[in-house]
C-alpha cells in the first residue's frame, strides 16, 4: 500500500518524519466545508533509503496485510463480538432485551480489549513505512 508524503524532517538511523494527507469520506474539501474535528495531516516516521530531504513529496509505503490487520482488529472484531455475544445469549433462552444487553457488553469488552491490547504493544508490531522514491519538489 503507497501514500503521498512530505519529509518534514531527518532523523537518525535512516529514519524521517513524514507528513501524510488525511483523506476523508466527503471529499477532502475541509477549507471549504470546516465540519472537520480531526488534523488534516499525519505525522509518521519512514525508513529513508533513498536519502529524501526535508520539503521533498515521496512515496511511502507498507505491506497491505499490515494496514488490512489493523482494520479487521479495530472495525471487524467489536461487531463480530457484538453479534456472537447476541446470538448465543439468544441461544442460551435469554429475552430479547438481555441478549441486547449481552451483546453491548460485548461491544464494551471488545473495546477494554482493543485499549490494552495497543497500550502494550505500544513500540512493537508498528506498521513500518519506507520511501520508496520521490515525486516532485514542493
Amino acid at each position: 500500500m503507497t501514500q503521498d508524503a512530505v519529509v518534514t524532517r531527518l532523523l537518525p538511523n535512516n529514519m524521517a518524519e513524514v507528513a501524510v494527507a488525511r483523506t476523508t469520506a466527503c471529499g477532502g474539501n475541509c477549507p471549504s466545508c470546516e465540519s472537520c474535528i480531526f488534523q488534516n495531516e499525519i505525522k509518521t516516521l519512514a525508513k529513508n533509503k533513498i536519502a529524501a530531504r526535508p520539503g521533498q513529496k515521496v512515496i511511502i509505503a507498507t505491506k497491505s496485510k499490515d494496514i488490512f490487520s489493523a482494520a479487521a482488529l479495530v472495525y471487524l472484531m467489536p461487531i463480530a463480538l457484538m453479534l456472537l455475544s447476541y446470538a448465543l445469549a439468544s441461544l442460551a433462552g435469554a429475552s430479547e432485551g438481555l441478549s441486547i444487553l449481552a451483546s453491548f457488553a460485548a461491544l464494551l469488552v471488545s473495546a477494554v480489549i482493543l485499549v490494552t491490547s495497543q497500550r502494550s504493544k505500544k513500540n512493537k508490531d508498528k506498521i513500518n513505512f519506507e520511501i520508496v522514491r520521490l515525486t516532485e519538489e514542493v
